[in-house]
């Protein structure tokens, strides 16, 4: 499984819903606080694209954005669920697959390492 690295702050909700929904999958990740840390709120903002919003979220060197854009994702891939793909599992980011079905699923570049 990629390495995944989320940034946070303590009291934000978006963060919590994202963190929520990686340990349902039983993903692992390393979180980083940058409540109060200006230093890496700049390196996040520059690594990020000029985002300073949190969560912000890599899996692996894929920047996949914040929680909205995690949940997304996972909703794109339970809608994807064809010749036994498991539903909502984050699966193309979190475990190798052969690739997708084609006309079934939506290719996503990360998919296959």
């Amino acid at each position: 499984m990629p390495k995944i690295v989320i940034y946070t702050t303590p009291f934000c909700p978006y963060c919590l819903r994202a963190k929520r929904l990686l340990a349902h999958k039983g993903a692992t990740f390393e979180e980083i606080d940058v409540s109060g840390d200006w230093e890496a709120r700049a390196k996040l903002a520059q690594k990020a694209g000029g985002r300073t919003t949190v969560p912000q979220i890599w899996i692996g060197d894929t920047h996949v954005g914040g929680s909205e854009e995690l949940h997304a994702l996972d909703r794109r891939q339970a809608r994807c669920v064809v010749d036994g793909l498991r539903a909502g599992k984050l699966r193309p980011i979190l475990e190798p697959m052969p690739g997708p079905i084609p006309g079934h699923c939506l290719a996503i570049p990360w998919a296959n390492p």
